[in-house]
């Protein structure tokens, strides 16, 4: 005789995957993330043609991805997400419970890359974009006018790209990576190199050096270049990453999501900010000291570059690991002179500890490189963690990431504009 099912409200009823995946409002894929990441275990049962879960637990999870798209986080209201891949914590920050600052320390941007999109480190990983990618990137590049930023150039780079790959509306995990692991060169490559002879092989670090510099690269230089790309790959939910998500629950491939991101990234408060702070950084050198370059500043309202940070009380990890670097490189003890001098002056009139834009200013200034250069290398690195929140986000319920409006205009019905 055939066993009974347990009745809905059963502390023993399981659920099948398709009723699973109906009751959280996802694919069926999307069910077997859940379990790969340890939000929902499984069991098949003897006999049985797939996995079955426990009512309770779908029901536990549903409920939580209800309350996240309501904004609801039991801490004033604003919006929280659930997320496995950075911590800020007591001035530290983790990737996936690891320092990073010492994970940064010990291996190179795309190794960190490969850990906070798969929890695996694979030694010695480089990236390589198809010449058809790059080639369909850098004509569209070549197209814009000159007085375009970096960031313009990074978001057309990312647009061309996506039409040259007509995968690109693969959400599946592989998938995706195989996008991340060409959209990061891609975008590298497409930008106008500085330098006649450059590099397009090795280590990305490498070949985005002469977009950046006139220079020769020496290795100290490149060695703090791709630790600073490591050490900015992610930073939680930053205004960019946010959009990344939203762009991700609505389901936009990865191509569009990270267009999302480099859209934000622009605003003189995010990305932009590391070029203003290089900016103050040359007049400083320019007029000797910062004490009349910060009374410039306040006297005009304008708050001071690369000082402060509203997740760290006290010191950025990111820049105390860039400043230790840039020690070691003998042309950037000017410029290391004067960020100390901004930092001092400052601290009587605000004690404020110097942030990252400050460190990659320090950087971009001793490297002979554009007051955008940090930009470039701010955009570059966080590719690689908005892939990482993009993933994330495609295992989630789709369109949560939608808040209400709160409105507080005039009550209807009014009557209809003359």
């Amino acid at each position: 005789m055939r066993d009974q099912e347990p009745a809905p409200g059963h502390p023993e009823r399981r659920l099948s995957t398709k009723e699973t995946a109906e009751l959280l409002g996802v694919k069926p894929d999307t069910v077997y993330a859940y379990v790969s990441r340890g939000q929902l275990s499984s069991r098949r049962e003897p006999g049985g043609r797939g996995s079955t879960f426990d009512a309770k637990e779908v029901e536990a999870l549903a409920r939580r991805n209800r309350r996240e798209s309501n904004g609801s986080s039991g801490s004033g209201g604003e919006l929280s997400v659930r997320t496995r891949i950075t911590l800020i914590e007591k001035d530290r920050y983790y990737f996936r419970g690891v320092d990073a600052t010492e994970l940064a320390a010990r291996h190179s941007y795309e190794e960190i890359a490969e850990w906070l999109w798969t929890g695996e480190l694979r030694p010695g990983t480089t990236f390589t974009a198809p010449k058809a990618a790059v080639a369909v990137a850098r004509r569209a590049v070549d197209a814009l006018p000159e007085h375009a930023g970096p960031t313009d150039r990074l978001r057309v780079a990312a647009i061309a790209a996506a039409t040259a790959d007509p995968l690109r509306f693969d959400l599946s995990e592989d998938a995706v990576l195989g996008t991340a692991r060409i959209l990061i060169p891609t975008l590298a490559a497409a930008l106008p190199p500085v330098r006649r002879t450059h590099r397009d092989e090795g280590p990305l670090a490498h070949r985005l050096w002469a977009r950046l510099s006139g220079r020769p690269a020496d290795e100290a230089s490149l060695h703090v270049l791709d630790k600073a790309l490591g050490l900015l790959v992610d930073h939680d939910l930053a205004a960019s990453t946010l959009a990344v998500r939203v762009a991700a629950s609505a389901r936009a491939h990865a191509y569009a999501a990270v267009s999302s991101g480099l859209g934000v990234l622009e605003g003189p408060l995010h990305g932009a900010a590391s070029g203003l702070a290089h900016r103050l950084l040359l007049d400083v050198l320019d007029q000797g000291t910062a004490a009349p370059v910060i009374a410039d500043e306040l006297r005009s309202g304008r708050r001071i570059p690369g000082l402060g940070h509203r997740l760290y009380p006290g010191e950025d990890p990111r820049a105390r690991a860039l400043f230790a670097l840039l020690e070691d490189i003998p042309g950037a003890a000017p410029a290391l002179a004067a960020a100390r001098d901004i930092v001092a002056t400052t601290a009587r009139h605000t004690p404020l500890h110097a942030n990252v834009d400050l460190a990659l200013a320090v950087f971009t200034v001793s490297s002979g490189m554009p007051s955008t250069a940090g930009e470039t290398v701010f955009a570059v690195a966080r590719t690689a963690g908005w892939i990482a929140h993009a993933l994330e986000e495609y295992g989630e319920r789709p369109l949560r990431m939608r808040p209400s409006g709160h409105y507080v205009g005039p009550r209807p019905p009014q009557p209809l504009p003359e």
